[in-house]
């Protein structure tokens, strides 16, 4: 396990293989072995010729928890990525992110864009720029003394895979109440470095991904035939479209 430490907060990461830099951007609730190991990323990638690394948000796996919500906003995340790129000397990168990730990935392409390569934003279609749930919802739902006190299926939902997740609720819980944790239109509409946009047909989460590809000038869009927001992370096609686009940058 690696890690580095900035501004107080130490990201836990791993760094494997050589080639272009490609950085694996988690979302809620997950790891970086959750997300992108144990689905078997780490492999194509690397035999398509990339350098991969991947990080632990703050809030989740071994990095650090905070219990403040202000510590949760958006701007903050991101910029633990961007140090990341510090400590690792790396000019820039290509970004892939999944459901908060790319969120993540998101707003480093529109406030950081010397440092972002290309963007690929999975499983999050235009619910990028809004809310998918109430944040007090799914934060009472972490905060139950037990999943079986949870009312709201939603809520339930994001409980259940906490707990699979072995997280910090009490972490994720004030992380849920940021109010900014979204991408706002205006930040998306400015991207201009280029960006592939994955979404599977039953992803009810992630919202229309052919809206966002309409608000994000020049992206791409791809719809994964029966997937959920689940099942999406894991599908062989997200893969290889991502490699696909990958190739097309160069």
């Amino acid at each position: 396990m690696k890690s580095f430490t900035h501004d107080g907060t130490t990201i836990a990461y791993l760094d494997e293989g050589a080639g272009d830099p490609v950085v694996l951007v988690h979302g809620f609730a997950s790891t970086k072995e959750v997300n992108w190991v144990f689905p078997g990323w780490i492999g194509p990638l690397r035999q398509a010729g990339y350098r991969v690394i991947a990080l632990d948000n703050r809030g989740h796996g071994a990095s650090t928890k905070y219990y403040e919500t202000e510590r949760y906003h958006i701007p903050e995340m991101t910029k633990d990525v961007i140090a990341l790129l510090d400590h690792l000397k790396l000019a820039s990168a290509d970004f892939v992110g999944y459901s908060m990730g790319a969120r993540i990935s998101a707003y480093a392409a529109a406030h950081y864009p010397p440092r972002v390569r290309s963007a690929s934003l999975g499983g999050m279609g235009i619910n990028l720029t809004q809310n998918v749930s109430s944040g007090d919802v799914v934060a009472r739902a972490l905060e139950a003394n037990s999943r079986a006190d949870v009312a709201d299926q939603v809520g339930l939902e994001f409980r259940v895979f906490a707990e699979q997740t072995k997280s910090d609720l009490k972490a994720l819980a004030a992380l849920s109440r940021s109010h900014q944790r979204t991408v706002p239109r205006e930040d998306a509409a400015k991207i201009r470095v280029p960006v592939l946009i994955v979404v599977g047909t039953k992803d009810v989460i992630a919202g229309s991904g052919e809206e966002l590809a309409e608000l994000i000038p020049g992206s791409k869009f791809v719809s994964l035939e029966g997937r959920d927001h689940m099942r999406t992370v894991g599908d062989a096609k997200f893969k290889q479209a991502v490699i696909d686009f990958l190739r097309e940058r160069l």
